[in-house]
């Protein structure tokens, strides 16, 4: 230890060969995303669109359109495509800024505990639509041959799927996706031909169901509200975001992740679904299976092929997300190391004993009780954005685990917030299945802008940061004395649990119960000794 301070860093200028190789496959789920593994446009694009590909955004379509007709339907497409790709424009431009995960955003929102709820809830999500999109294939193998028992189908397509996630977005999953895209357009298309031949198209773009049904709400806007309860892709943009360029951020805010993605995953699709489904003259309950089914029945082999290479290509995305904030939840809960590789196996086990059960049951009060959170986390962050558009410090929100406070007040809003959405849900009858999301929305964003005039603590004041002793936080990479690999200087913190106050990276500072303990202890003797509470947002000499 030096004389005046703690002892010096350990800094380079160059990536440290064991991140590189480490990050092949674990993408740095726990660590920003440094610019030299960001990725080109073309790759990322590829990669997100794997979320194009999915036979729910068919299916959902399809049965909006036999519920409140084509038409309203429509608009309601319409109406979700300019809310996400809005929402997704500001959101993916704000992940490529600060190179952020959920999990590491939700640090500076909710705190160092109350963030262990976001991967969480964003991984139960991920499997919860793996489980509908792997059921998908299952079925569509177990009809098509007529052999095996439907579990071992199960097995056979989650064990087909998750080798794909293994190489992560810059070593395999945009070659993969980006040979498959064209593929997927084409047997769609493929199908709608066949399907215009079998079923010669009368009326389905005017169809008006014989029964309006009691929605609580016009048909055009219950439509767009059952689209709301998707807002998770905005926390899958976030993580995917993440590997964008800050200069290509307008392209992918506008192409990859905004209104032009979903005029291709909502629009297109939904027009497709309905089509297929009202052509065939089908008017009753619109099955998990159906236009999965009908795909199959017109095309044979081609068609079954078809579905597996749909329901492959958005398993990826699925399962790396589950297996990403997986990972990032085991690091916050449990103080583990948990490498992505084991989180894949565990989210593709954990989905496996979902479908042995009557999964069908209850995954869709699952899906909407965890939609109430997505939804809440969303009001919480783009409020959080609008108010502090430039960050804490160095264009940057804080995140570091050793100096946010254990539970922000943004931690009781998402929670004060959802708990009101899943209540208007559950008891409040057909007005709460359509108006809980939207409801839970407002009250996540005037609930936050209250509490953050009020203000509250938020972050800690501690006495040094390596980030003051670089000239350039993305660019120089400082040694971390626990695991000893360097990451950029961004992320870095002073370990006062440790004589000299070595340097500590973000994934080990989480996992460190001493590290925090000293880290609080710090900031408040700091704030003790000038008189004040723990410091909200200001920093201590």
């Amino acid at each position: 230890m030096t004389p005046n301070g703690p002892v010096p860093l350990d800094v380079s200028f160059t990536d440290d060969p064991r991140v590189v190789k480490e990050a092949a496959n674990e993408d740095y789920s726990t660590h920003i995303v440094p610019l030299t593994w960001r990725s080109g446009r073309l790759s990322l694009a590829m990669t997100w669109y794997a979320v194009v590909s999915g036979m729910f955004y068919l299916v959902t379509a399809a049965t909006l359109a036999v519920v409140v007709g084509t038409v309203d339907t429509l608009i309601g497409i319409v109406l979700a495509v300019a809310c996400f790709g809005a929402v997704n424009y500001v959101l993916s431009r704000y992940a490529a800024r600060t190179g952020l995960t959920v999990a590491l955003l939700s640090q500076r929102l909710f705190g160092y505990a109350g963030s262990v709820l976001a991967p969480l809830v964003l991984a139960a999500t991920a499997i919860y639509y793996a489980v509908f999109e792997g059921s998908v294939i299952a079925h569509a193998l177990h009809a098509y041959t007529g052999v095996l028992d439907i579990r071992v189908w199960y097995a056979i397509a989650i064990l087909s799927n998750l080798p794909l996630v293994i190489g992560g977005v810059r070593r395999w999953l945009d070659k993969f996706n980006g040979a498959l895209l064209p593929l997927y357009w084409i047997g769609l298309l493929v199908a709608v031909a066949l399907a215009a031949v079998e079923f010669p198209p009368t009326g389905w773009l005017t169809y008006v169901p014989a029964t309006p049904a009691d929605l609580g709400a016009p048909g055009w806007l219950y439509a767009f509200f059952v689209y709301m309860g998707v807002f998770v892709f905005m926390m899958y943009t976030v993580d995917f975001a993440r590997f964008g360029k800050p200069e290509d951020s307008r392209f992918h805010g506008v192409v990859t992740f905004g209104p032009v993605f979903y005029i291709f995953v909502y629009l297109a699709n939904g027009l497709i679904g309905i089509f297929l489904v009202l052509a065939s003259r089908t008017t009753g309950a619109v099955t998990e299976t159906a236009v999965g089914d009908m795909i199959i029945g017109l095309m044979g082999f081609w068609g079954l092929v078809v579905v597996w290479l749909t329901q492959s290509r958005i398993n990826t995305a699925n399962y790396y997300v589950a297996s990403t904030n997986l990972e990032a939840m085991a690091t916050r809960a449990f103080g583990v190391r948990l490498p992505r590789v084991a989180a894949l196996g565990l989210a593709g086990v954990v989905t496996y004993l979902i479908m042995l059960t009557d999964v069908l049951s209850y995954v869709l009060v699952a899906l909407a009780w965890q939609g109430v959170f997505v939804v809440a986390w969303v009001g919480v962050v783009l409020t959080h954005i609008v108010l502090h558009r430039h960050g804490d410090r160095d264009g940057l929100p804080e995140f570091r685990p050793g100096r946010v406070v254990t539970l922000a007040p943004g931690a009781v809003v998402w929670l004060v917030a959802s708990l009101a959405g899943i209540t208007v849900y559950e008891f409040t009858g057909v007005f709460g299945t359509t108006w809980s999301a939207p409801l839970t929305l407002v009250l996540s964003v005037v609930l936050y802008v209250a509490a953050d005039r009020i203000g509250g603590r938020v972050l800690l004041a501690r006495r040094h940061d390596p980030r003051d002793e670089v000239t350039d936080i993305w660019e120089a990479r400082v040694r971390c004395h626990r695991c000893d690999h360097s990451y950029i200087a961004a992320e870095m913190d002073r370990d006062p649990s440790v004589a000299g106050q070595p340097a500590i990276c973000a994934d080990c500072a989480g996992r460190n119960r001493a590290f925090r303990r000293a880290a609080v202890a710090e900031a408040r003797e700091l704030a003790t000794a000038a008189g004040t509470p723990l410091a909200p947002r200001a920093s201590l000499p």
